[in-house]
Order: C-alpha cells, then sequence, then structure tokens
C-alpha cells in the first residue's frame, strides 16, 4: 500500500481537497485532527504535556490550547519540545491505521509535511496551492483571526515555491470544479502507476 502525502500551507484548502480524494473511496489520515484527538485521550501525553507546560496545560480534561498556545508564541523552543512529544505518537498511530485499511493507498494530510521531514515516508506527495489574498480571504472568513495573526502562520510554514520543488502532484484550488477535475486526475494517475 502507497503512502501519499497532502500537505499545503494554512488556506490553501487541503481539507477540501482531502474531502475529495475520501469520496473517490481513499482513505484519509487527519494527522492534526489526530494528534489533538491523542493529546485529549493518551495518558502518557498528558502526563509529558503537563510536565513542559506546567499544571494549567489541560482544563477540565481538556487541552488548554490559549494557555498552550501563548507560552508558543511568546517561547518557539516549547513548539519544537511539544512537536517531539506529540509527533512520535502521531506516527505509531499512523502506522496502525494504515494496516487497518484495505484499498491501494491512503492519504496522510499534514499541515507541515516539509517542515517536519514527513515527506521522507511518503511514497509521493501532493501539495495544495493557491494564491496569497485568497488563502487570507478564507481564513478570515472561517477563523476568528486577523490579517496579522495568518502572516505569522504563514512566515512559520513553508512557502508554495519551496512546497511544489519538492511535491509529485500541485492542485491549485481556486475554483472547486477545477480542483475536482485535478484531484480526479491524480487519483486516476496514481491508481495507473500502481499497477506497474
Amino acid at each position: 500500500m502507497k503512502i501519499v502525502g497532502l500537505t499545503g500551507g494554512i488556506g490553501s484548502g487541503k481539507t477540501t481537497v482531502a474531502k475529495m480524494f475520501q469520496e473517490l473511496g481513499v482513505p484519509i489520515y487527519i494527522a492534526d485532527d489526530e494528534a489533538k484527538k491523542l493529546m485529549n485521550e493518551s495518558s502518557v501525553l498528558k502526563q509529558e504535556l503537563t510536565q513542559l507546560f506546567g499544571e494549567n496545560a489541560y482544563l477540565n480534561d481538556g487541552l488548554n490550547r490559549p494557555y498552550i498556545a501563548n507560552i508558543i508564541f511568546n517561547d518557539k523552543t516549547y513548539l519544537q519540545k511539544m512537536n517531539a512529544i506529540v509527533h512520535p505518537r502521531v506516527a505509531e498511530h499512523f502506522k496502525k491505521w494504515v494496516l487497518e485499511q484495505k484499498s491501494p493507498y491512503v492519504i496522510k494530510e499534514v499541515a507541515i509535511l516539509f517542515e517536519n521531514g514527513g515527506h521522507k515516508a511518503c511514497d509521493l506527495v501532493i501539495s495544495v496551492t493557491a494564491p496569497k489574498n485568497i488563502k487570507i480571504e478564507r481564513l478570515l472568513e472561517r477563523d476568528d483571526t486577523t490579517v496579522e495573526k495568518i502572516e505569522n502562520i504563514m512566515k512559520n510554514q513553508w512557502s508554495d515555491e519551496e512546497k511544489t520543488k519538492l511535491s509529485d502532484f500541485v492542485v491549485f484550488n481556486t475554483v472547486l470544479e477545477e480542483t475536482y477535475t485535478q484531484v480526479l486526475k491524480i487519483h486516476e494517475e496514481i491508481l495507473r502507476n500502481l499497477k506497474f
């Protein structure tokens, strides 16, 4: 079974693209969602994150996101430490998940696939891109955020140019119908290549 990484900068619409693949019968693993679940459900992770961030790391059994986000924002080393705790657990969880799937390939959707070296564990990589102004528009509609906050996040992610250079496929996600056509072509090409 092939593992296809799906990535894209914030606001590129990678979740929309992932759903399109899902509709074609491809199992999708959304790493961010699984990481959130594991951080709330795994007693080992809870213990390690509480050691890292202190007693306020969890509120009413749930991860205290605003508190942790504030610490990370003021000291980037905490993000690396948190990732060093969470990423190996997510990778382990993903391996088990893959064993339960019955399709020719699966998609692992990861926002920072290249930034954390995760692309090395994928057979193929798809990058989703969109013009910066469209990404910002989408995020302002979707989240309670500001342009400044969005640009800060973008600064911490690789640029679309850097990602597309290392990708096997690129989806330009501006018009939904066109995006779907691209997804269909990529899906067919992956299946074709798996037959050899």
